[in-house]
């Protein structure tokens, strides 16, 4: 079961990719409009005091602290990641990681991570799903990793994108409320239903990046990531992660 637990563990090693002053733009890619509130570089900056965070205070405590209530992990099937985590011990030695780069909806709620990560043995590849909270702080709600081999060279930059946003709707005007919009009420652990440990879907309100993961009855699970790019909705990662081999 070592490859599942390195799906957290990835994370809490110090960052060698510093975070680029602004997010930069490729040929091909769907550049951000006027109408963005996206900001990929918070989510760089969350990584970095989730590291920090994790060498002052221990790995997964870290972690716990930095998943939104209603965050979900592949172990092997999908459990409640703070139920997992509660309680746990630290590990005495976390592993490195760099983020490669990063994709933001549109509206800024949802943003994908992705690098490579590498311990004394092995190395491969991570995914994240950071989710911005009513505060404006990032949490994130999905991680996993496997050990397949990918560039483990560090960009200079670190590439930061945004999806292309969605055409305004026309929608017919609604009629002023009365008094004062209530705030929205944080996600409760007790409240969460009973968690589906084969399959989970997500994505920003504006629907522009949408991610989902489905689990094998073997353990082995498909996570695929959509975006919003020349006005269709496109892959943009598709991740296959076999099942663990127990130990022997």
């Amino acid at each position: 079961m070592k490859r599942l637990v390195l799906a957290l563990a990835l994370i809490a090693a110090p960052i060698t990719a510093a975070p680029p002053a602004a997010p930069t733009a490729k040929v091909g890619e769907a550049k951000p409009t006027r109408n963005s509130y996206a900001n990929p570089s918070a989510v760089i900056a969350a990584e970095l005091a989730l590291a920090k965070d994790a060498a002052t205070r221990g790995q997964w405590t870290a972690f716990a602290a930095a998943a939104a209530p209603d965050a979900v992990m592949p172990y092997p099937r999908l459990v409640w990641a703070q139920e997992w985590l509660k309680g746990r011990p630290n590990p005495p030695k976390a592993m490195t990681w760099q983020t490669h780069e990063v994709w933001s909806s549109c509206d800024g709620i949802l943003v994908v991570s992705h690098g490579a990560w590498q311990d004394e043995t092995q190395n491969g590849y991570f995914t994240t799903i950071w989710q911005r909270q009513p505060d404006g702080r990032y949490k994130w709600v999905f991680t996993h990793n496997d050990t397949d081999v990918i560039d483990q060279k560090v960009p200079e930059m670190i590439p930061a994108h945004v999806a292309q946003c969605p055409e305004p709707a026309k929608a017919a005007p609604t009629p002023p409320r009365r008094g004062k919009p209530g705030k929205p009420k944080p996600v409760r652990i007790k409240d969460l239903p009973p968690l589906d440990p084969y399959s989970r879907t997500g994505q920003s309100p504006d629907g522009t990046v949408q991610w989902s993961v489905r689990v094998d009855l073997d353990g082995a699970h498909k996570f695929s990531v959509s975006w919003l790019e020349d006005g269709e909705q496109r892959d943009l990662l598709n991740e296959l992660v076999a099942a663990a081999v127990p130990n022997e």
